[in-house]
């Protein structure tokens, strides 16, 4: 793929699992997760992305029915390889299925998929999700022979875990970001559409959203945590202003 006639324009993926999790602390109707799609495309999501997790922690099996409804933008379901989660979004029809690795302990998912030992498997299933008319994408960490593994399953995106980066120090940060960046060229010469995300805020963001090749961004908890001060479409729009902006320079 010619990296030069890659787009400028970066687009925002708006995670909401964690306003979920608010709703689910009190298992109450609201927050409304229908009613923040409509905010948060409206301010300027360019897809909505929700994390059906085995254990159920924020979003439910019902709000993926419901956000395939109300989505008018592009929904992204993050979902483990379990056979529940194949049945679920081959019914859904996401328009995108990024496959991620699980733990029930985990806080949040804490690194990307182990394609190697599990390359049959993952095989298996994007080749499921694929013949049902889902893009599929595969969660990854930046390293060469990873990337390798992903482009042999044939899965046509690739999600950058930036987690490592966003918890780097100061003097690991650039050795990170250039791992990202070398990661993202060598993916896209191989034809591989290249996302990003996990662990990114308003005072990160801005050296991923940088890098040409990386044409999305899945962003969540940064975001809710700054709807609860300024409301979600300004968290919303203000994200996706520092992206653009980040991406101009």
């Amino acid at each position: 793929m010619d990296r030069q006639n890659l787009t400028k324009y970066i687009r925002l993926g708006v995670n909401l699992d964690h306003l979920a999790t608010i709703r689910e602390a009190r298992h109450t109707p609201y927050p409304d997760l229908v009613e923040a799609i409509r905010v948060a495309e409206t301010a300027g999501a360019d897809g909505i992305t929700i994390h059906l997790r085995e254990d159920r922690r924020h979003i439910q099996t019902r709000d993926v029915y419901n956000a395939r409804t109300a989505v008018t933008t592009s929904l992204n379901l993050e979902m483990s390889v379990s056979d529940e989660m194949i049945d679920i979004a081959k019914d859904v029809k996401p328009d995108y299925c990024c496959l991620v690795p699980e733990r029930r302990e985990e806080l949040t998912t804490e690194g990307g998929l182990d394609v190697r030992a599990n390359k049959v498997r993952i095989q298996q299933v994007c080749d499921t999700l694929s013949y049902g008319g889902i893009k599929v994408s595969l969660f990854v960490e930046p390293a060469i022979p990873i990337i390798d593994i992903a482009a042999e399953i044939g899965a046509p995106i690739i999600e950058l875990h930036t987690g490592t980066y966003a918890n780097a120090t100061e003097t690991e940060l650039e050795n990170e970001l250039n791992r990202l960046r070398h990661a993202t060229d060598y993916a896209t010469d191989k034809g591989l559409q290249v996302n990003a995300g996990h662990g990114l805020h308003y005072h990160n963001v801005g050296p991923i959203a940088a890098i040409q090749g990386i044409q999305e961004l899945n962003i969540g908890h940064s975001i809710i945590a700054r709807a609860l001060f300024t409301g979600l479409a300004d968290a919303t729009a203000e994200m996706k202003a520092a992206m653009e902006q980040a991406r101009k320079s």
